[in-house]
Protein backbone atom coordinates (compact mmCIF):
# COMPACT_ATOMS: atom_id res chain seq x y z
CA UNK A 1 0.00 0.00 0.00
CA UNK A 2 2.86 2.37 0.88
CA UNK A 3 4.52 1.81 -2.50
CA UNK A 4 1.20 2.48 -4.26
CA UNK A 5 0.83 5.86 -2.47
CA UNK A 6 4.35 6.84 -3.52
CA UNK A 7 3.49 6.06 -7.13
CA UNK A 8 0.30 8.15 -6.94
CA UNK A 9 2.20 11.19 -5.62
CA UNK A 10 4.90 12.04 -8.17
CA UNK A 11 7.76 14.31 -7.12
CA UNK A 12 6.96 17.96 -7.88
CA UNK A 13 9.88 19.57 -9.66
CA UNK A 14 10.86 23.17 -9.03
CA UNK A 15 9.81 25.57 -11.80
CA UNK A 16 12.65 26.13 -14.26
CA UNK A 17 13.74 29.64 -15.14
CA UNK A 18 15.74 31.14 -17.99
CA UNK A 19 19.26 32.46 -17.50
CA UNK A 20 21.68 32.16 -14.60
CA UNK A 21 19.51 33.87 -11.98
CA UNK A 22 15.71 33.78 -11.58
CA UNK A 23 13.84 36.99 -12.43
CA UNK A 24 10.33 36.30 -11.18
CA UNK A 25 9.58 36.63 -7.45
CA UNK A 26 8.14 33.12 -7.09
CA UNK A 27 11.17 31.55 -8.82
CA UNK A 28 13.69 32.99 -6.33
CA UNK A 29 13.48 29.92 -4.12
CA UNK A 30 16.86 30.53 -2.47
CA UNK A 31 16.15 34.17 -1.61
CA UNK A 32 12.73 33.13 -0.26
CA UNK A 33 14.47 30.75 2.16
CA UNK A 34 17.11 33.02 3.78
CA UNK A 35 17.80 30.67 6.70
CA UNK A 36 18.65 27.81 4.33
CA UNK A 37 20.61 29.68 1.63
CA UNK A 38 22.73 32.17 3.58
CA UNK A 39 25.45 32.37 0.91
CA UNK A 40 22.92 33.49 -1.70
CA UNK A 41 21.45 36.07 0.68
CA UNK A 42 24.89 37.55 1.42
CA UNK A 43 25.67 37.67 -2.32
CA UNK A 44 22.43 39.58 -3.09
CA UNK A 45 23.01 42.05 -0.24
CA UNK A 46 26.64 42.67 -1.31
CA UNK A 47 25.29 43.71 -4.71
CA UNK A 48 23.21 46.40 -2.98
CA UNK A 49 19.89 44.58 -3.40
CA UNK A 50 17.29 43.30 -0.95
CA UNK A 51 16.68 39.53 -1.24
CA UNK A 52 13.12 38.59 -2.17
CA UNK A 53 11.03 37.59 0.82
CA UNK A 54 13.09 39.45 3.43
CA UNK A 55 13.70 42.95 4.70
CA UNK A 56 16.93 44.72 5.64
CA UNK A 57 16.34 46.76 8.80
CA UNK A 58 17.34 50.40 8.56
CA UNK A 59 19.46 52.46 10.99
CA UNK A 60 19.76 49.71 13.62
CA UNK A 61 22.91 51.15 15.34
CA UNK A 62 21.42 54.67 15.48
CA UNK A 63 18.14 53.36 16.93
CA UNK A 64 19.83 51.25 19.60
CA UNK A 65 22.19 54.11 20.48
CA UNK A 66 19.24 56.41 21.13
CA UNK A 67 16.88 53.95 22.88
CA UNK A 68 19.56 52.91 25.43
CA UNK A 69 17.74 49.63 26.16
CA UNK A 70 18.53 47.98 29.49
CA UNK A 71 17.72 44.41 30.66
CA UNK A 72 14.43 44.31 32.56
CA UNK A 73 12.77 47.10 30.55
CA UNK A 74 9.49 46.94 28.61
CA UNK A 75 9.40 48.03 24.98
CA UNK A 76 7.04 48.38 22.02
CA UNK A 77 7.76 47.72 18.34
CA UNK A 78 4.86 49.38 16.53
CA UNK A 79 5.65 47.77 13.17
CA UNK A 80 6.97 44.22 13.52
CA UNK A 81 7.55 43.54 9.81
CA UNK A 82 10.41 41.11 9.18
CA UNK A 83 11.47 41.42 12.82
CA UNK A 84 15.00 42.76 12.31
CA UNK A 85 14.58 45.74 14.62
CA UNK A 86 12.66 43.58 17.10
CA UNK A 87 15.46 41.03 17.19
CA UNK A 88 18.08 43.73 17.80
CA UNK A 89 16.05 45.19 20.68
CA UNK A 90 15.34 41.77 22.17
CA UNK A 91 19.06 41.01 22.16
CA UNK A 92 19.68 44.16 24.22
CA UNK A 93 17.25 42.89 26.87
CA UNK A 94 19.56 39.91 27.39
CA UNK A 95 16.68 37.62 28.39
CA UNK A 96 15.17 40.01 30.96
CA UNK A 97 12.22 42.25 30.15
CA UNK A 98 9.54 42.17 27.47
CA UNK A 99 8.70 43.60 24.07
CA UNK A 100 5.20 44.01 22.68
CA UNK A 101 4.91 44.21 18.89
CA UNK A 102 2.06 44.89 16.47
CA UNK A 103 1.51 44.22 12.78
CA UNK A 104 -1.61 44.21 10.58
CA UNK A 105 -0.24 41.75 8.00
CA UNK A 106 -1.35 38.24 9.06
CA UNK A 107 0.80 36.45 6.47
CA UNK A 108 4.12 38.13 7.25
CA UNK A 109 3.63 38.42 11.02
CA UNK A 110 3.10 34.64 11.25
CA UNK A 111 6.40 34.05 9.45
CA UNK A 112 8.19 36.55 11.71
CA UNK A 113 6.73 35.01 14.87
CA UNK A 114 8.16 31.61 13.86
CA UNK A 115 11.48 33.13 12.78
CA UNK A 116 11.99 34.87 16.14
CA UNK A 117 10.77 31.85 18.11
CA UNK A 118 13.33 29.68 16.32
CA UNK A 119 15.99 32.15 17.51
CA UNK A 120 14.86 31.67 21.11
CA UNK A 121 12.57 34.69 21.45
CA UNK A 122 9.34 33.10 22.62
CA UNK A 123 6.21 34.25 24.43
CA UNK A 124 8.11 34.76 27.68
CA UNK A 125 9.90 37.81 26.25
CA UNK A 126 7.87 38.74 23.15
CA UNK A 127 4.14 39.36 22.64
CA UNK A 128 2.95 39.83 19.04
CA UNK A 129 -0.49 41.26 18.36
CA UNK A 130 -2.22 41.23 14.97
CA UNK A 131 -3.64 44.73 15.29
CA UNK A 132 -2.92 48.29 14.23
CA UNK A 133 -0.28 50.24 16.12
CA UNK A 134 -2.80 53.02 16.83
CA UNK A 135 -4.15 50.67 19.53
CA UNK A 136 -0.99 51.45 21.51
CA UNK A 137 -3.10 52.74 24.43
CA UNK A 138 -4.69 49.31 24.96
CA UNK A 139 -1.33 47.52 24.92
CA UNK A 140 0.32 50.15 27.14
CA UNK A 141 -2.36 49.63 29.80
CA UNK A 142 -1.65 45.89 29.75
CA UNK A 143 2.13 46.39 29.80
CA UNK A 144 2.16 49.16 32.40
CA UNK A 145 3.76 51.63 29.99
CA UNK A 146 6.90 51.47 27.86
CA UNK A 147 10.52 52.35 28.59
CA UNK A 148 11.37 52.39 24.88
CA UNK A 149 9.44 52.41 21.61
CA UNK A 150 10.14 52.16 17.90
CA UNK A 151 7.82 52.89 14.98
CA UNK A 152 9.26 52.12 11.54
CA UNK A 153 6.62 53.60 9.24
CA UNK A 154 7.99 52.13 6.01
CA UNK A 155 6.43 49.27 4.06
CA UNK A 156 8.49 46.08 4.37
CA UNK A 157 10.45 44.83 1.37
CA UNK A 158 8.62 41.47 1.53
CA UNK A 159 5.40 43.30 0.73
CA UNK A 160 6.91 45.56 -1.93
CA UNK A 161 8.62 42.72 -3.79
CA UNK A 162 5.69 40.28 -3.83
CA UNK A 163 3.67 40.91 -7.05
CA UNK A 164 0.54 39.48 -5.41
CA UNK A 165 0.46 42.44 -3.01
CA UNK A 166 0.41 45.08 -5.77
CA UNK A 167 2.77 47.57 -4.09
CA UNK A 168 5.13 48.00 -7.04
CA UNK A 169 4.56 49.04 -10.65
CA UNK A 170 7.72 47.17 -11.66
CA UNK A 171 5.92 43.80 -11.63
CA UNK A 172 2.50 42.81 -12.91
CA UNK A 173 0.03 41.89 -10.20
CA UNK A 174 -3.38 42.78 -8.77
CA UNK A 175 -3.70 46.44 -7.78
CA UNK A 176 -4.30 45.74 -4.11
CA UNK A 177 -1.92 47.76 -1.87
CA UNK A 178 -3.57 46.71 1.42
CA UNK A 179 -1.27 45.88 4.32
CA UNK A 180 -3.92 43.41 5.45
CA UNK A 181 -5.60 41.81 2.45
CA UNK A 182 -8.33 40.36 4.66
CA UNK A 183 -9.78 43.78 5.52
CA UNK A 184 -11.02 46.85 3.70
CA UNK A 185 -11.09 47.36 -0.06
CA UNK A 186 -8.27 47.14 -2.57
CA UNK A 187 -6.88 50.11 -4.49
CA UNK A 188 -8.60 48.74 -7.62
CA UNK A 189 -11.97 48.79 -5.84
CA UNK A 190 -11.29 52.29 -4.53
CA UNK A 191 -10.73 53.57 -8.05
CA UNK A 192 -14.08 52.19 -9.21
CA UNK A 193 -16.12 54.66 -7.13
CA UNK A 194 -13.93 57.71 -6.49
CA UNK A 195 -14.64 60.99 -8.30
CA UNK A 196 -12.10 62.73 -10.50
CA UNK A 197 -11.69 65.69 -8.14
CA UNK A 198 -11.34 63.46 -5.09
CA UNK A 199 -8.75 61.31 -6.84
CA UNK A 200 -6.73 64.34 -7.95
CA UNK A 201 -6.86 65.66 -4.39
CA UNK A 202 -5.66 62.31 -3.05
CA UNK A 203 -2.65 62.27 -5.39
CA UNK A 204 -1.71 65.82 -4.47
CA UNK A 205 -2.28 65.61 -0.71
CA UNK A 206 -0.75 62.16 -0.18
CA UNK A 207 2.29 62.47 -2.42
CA UNK A 208 2.56 66.02 -3.87
CA UNK A 209 2.02 64.67 -7.39
CA UNK A 210 2.44 67.57 -9.88
CA UNK A 211 0.39 65.80 -12.59
CA UNK A 212 -2.44 64.84 -10.23
CA UNK A 213 -5.21 66.42 -12.35
CA UNK A 214 -4.06 64.84 -15.63
CA UNK A 215 -3.64 61.36 -14.14
CA UNK A 216 -6.94 61.49 -12.24
CA UNK A 217 -8.74 62.49 -15.44
CA UNK A 218 -7.11 59.66 -17.41
CA UNK A 219 -7.98 57.03 -14.78
CA UNK A 220 -11.61 58.10 -14.32
CA UNK A 221 -12.14 58.40 -18.11
CA UNK A 222 -10.72 54.89 -18.58
CA UNK A 223 -13.09 53.47 -15.96
CA UNK A 224 -16.06 55.44 -17.30
CA UNK A 225 -15.57 53.69 -20.66
CA UNK A 226 -16.28 50.37 -18.93
CA UNK A 227 -12.69 49.34 -18.16
CA UNK A 228 -11.10 48.33 -14.85
CA UNK A 229 -7.77 49.49 -13.43
CA UNK A 230 -7.27 46.22 -11.57
CA UNK A 231 -3.58 45.47 -12.17
CA UNK A 232 -0.33 47.30 -11.50
CA UNK A 233 0.55 47.11 -15.21
CA UNK A 234 -2.69 48.80 -16.28
CA UNK A 235 -2.12 51.71 -13.90
CA UNK A 236 1.51 52.01 -15.01
CA UNK A 237 0.39 52.06 -18.67
CA UNK A 238 -2.21 54.79 -18.03
CA UNK A 239 0.40 56.97 -16.33
CA UNK A 240 2.85 56.34 -19.17
CA UNK A 241 0.28 57.31 -21.81
CA UNK A 242 -0.86 60.36 -19.84
CA UNK A 243 2.70 61.72 -19.69
CA UNK A 244 3.49 60.96 -23.34
CA UNK A 245 3.43 64.73 -24.06
CA UNK A 246 6.68 65.19 -22.11
CA UNK A 247 10.01 65.56 -23.97
CA UNK A 248 11.53 62.15 -24.61
CA UNK A 249 14.71 62.93 -22.65
CA UNK A 250 12.70 63.60 -19.45
CA UNK A 251 9.85 61.15 -19.94
CA UNK A 252 11.27 57.89 -18.58
CA UNK A 253 12.47 59.35 -15.28
CA UNK A 254 9.30 61.41 -14.77
CA UNK A 255 7.06 58.40 -15.44
CA UNK A 256 9.02 56.37 -12.88
CA UNK A 257 8.78 59.05 -10.18
CA UNK A 258 5.11 59.70 -10.94
CA UNK A 259 4.34 55.98 -10.65
CA UNK A 260 6.08 55.90 -7.27
CA UNK A 261 4.03 58.87 -6.05
CA UNK A 262 0.70 57.56 -7.40
CA UNK A 263 1.19 54.10 -5.88
CA UNK A 264 2.23 55.73 -2.59
CA UNK A 265 -0.86 57.95 -2.56
CA UNK A 266 -3.17 54.97 -3.17
CA UNK A 267 -1.43 52.89 -0.49
CA UNK A 268 -1.79 55.69 2.06
CA UNK A 269 -5.46 56.03 1.18
CA UNK A 270 -6.58 52.37 1.29
CA UNK A 271 -4.71 51.80 4.58
CA UNK A 272 -5.82 55.10 6.19
CA UNK A 273 -2.17 55.70 7.03
CA UNK A 274 -2.38 59.38 7.97
CA UNK A 275 -5.42 58.84 10.20
CA UNK A 276 -3.71 55.90 11.93
CA UNK A 277 -0.45 57.84 12.41
CA UNK A 278 -2.26 60.89 13.79
CA UNK A 279 -4.08 58.71 16.34
CA UNK A 280 -0.83 56.96 17.27
CA UNK A 281 1.02 60.25 17.85
CA UNK A 282 -1.82 61.51 20.06
CA UNK A 283 -1.69 58.37 22.22
CA UNK A 284 2.11 58.10 22.29
CA UNK A 285 2.85 60.32 25.35
CA UNK A 286 0.50 58.42 27.67
CA UNK A 287 1.99 55.09 26.54
CA UNK A 288 5.51 56.06 27.62
CA UNK A 289 6.82 55.85 31.17
CA UNK A 290 8.57 58.94 32.58
CA UNK A 291 11.95 59.07 30.82
CA UNK A 292 10.66 56.69 28.15
CA UNK A 293 12.28 57.01 24.73
CA UNK A 294 10.51 56.90 21.36
CA UNK A 295 12.18 56.64 17.92
CA UNK A 296 10.16 57.00 14.71
CA UNK A 297 11.37 56.32 11.16
CA UNK A 298 9.55 58.24 8.42
CA UNK A 299 9.85 57.77 4.66
CA UNK A 300 7.96 60.57 2.94
CA UNK A 301 7.22 64.23 3.61
CA UNK A 302 3.57 63.79 4.62
CA UNK A 303 4.20 61.46 7.54
CA UNK A 304 7.43 63.26 8.52
CA UNK A 305 5.61 66.61 8.85
CA UNK A 306 2.94 64.98 10.99
CA UNK A 307 5.48 63.36 13.32
CA UNK A 308 7.61 66.52 13.55
CA UNK A 309 4.62 68.68 14.45
CA UNK A 310 3.36 66.24 17.11
CA UNK A 311 6.76 65.97 18.81
CA UNK A 312 7.35 69.73 18.71
CA UNK A 313 3.89 70.42 20.15
CA UNK A 314 4.49 67.85 22.90
CA UNK A 315 7.83 69.44 23.77
CA UNK A 316 6.33 72.93 24.03
CA UNK A 317 3.58 71.54 26.27
CA UNK A 318 6.18 70.00 28.59
CA UNK A 319 5.19 66.41 27.68
CA UNK A 320 8.63 65.66 26.26
CA UNK A 321 11.84 66.80 27.95
CA UNK A 322 13.76 66.49 24.67
CA UNK A 323 12.92 65.97 21.00
CA UNK A 324 14.78 65.88 17.71
CA UNK A 325 14.93 69.38 16.30
CA UNK A 326 16.99 67.92 13.43
CA UNK A 327 16.43 64.56 11.79
CA UNK A 328 18.91 61.68 12.01
CA UNK A 329 19.66 60.11 8.64
CA UNK A 330 21.26 56.79 7.66
CA UNK A 331 24.95 56.86 6.82
CA UNK A 332 26.18 57.09 3.24
CA UNK A 333 27.60 53.59 3.63
CA UNK A 334 24.20 52.18 4.65
CA UNK A 335 22.47 53.92 1.73
CA UNK A 336 25.04 52.45 -0.67
CA UNK A 337 24.44 48.94 0.69
CA UNK A 338 20.66 49.36 0.97
CA UNK A 339 19.23 51.94 -1.49
CA UNK A 340 15.80 51.69 0.19
CA UNK A 341 17.28 53.50 3.20
CA UNK A 342 17.88 56.74 1.30
CA UNK A 343 14.58 58.45 2.09
CA UNK A 344 14.62 57.51 5.80
CA UNK A 345 14.43 60.16 8.52
CA UNK A 346 14.60 59.32 12.22
CA UNK A 347 12.86 61.55 14.72
CA UNK A 348 12.85 60.96 18.46
CA UNK A 349 11.55 62.21 21.79
CA UNK A 350 12.07 61.57 25.53
CA UNK A 351 9.07 61.62 27.88
CA UNK A 352 9.37 64.20 30.68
Amino acid sequence: MENENKQRTPHKRRVRYKGKYPKRFEEKYKELNPEKYQDTIEHVIRKGNTPAGMHISIMVPEILDFLQIQPGQTGFDATLGYGGHTRAMLTKLNGHGHIYATDVDPEESAKTRKRLADLGFGDDILTIRLQNFCTIDEIAREAGGFDFLLADLGVSSMQIDNPKRGFSFKMDGPLDLRLNQEKGISAAQRLETISRDELAGMFYENSDEPYSDEIARAITDYIRRGNHVDTTTKLHRIIEETLSFLPEKDRKDTVKKTCQRVFQALRIDVNNEFEVLYEFMEKLPDALKPGGRAAILTFHSGEDKLVKKALKTGYKAGIYSEYSKDVVRPSAQECAQNPRARSTKMRWAVKA
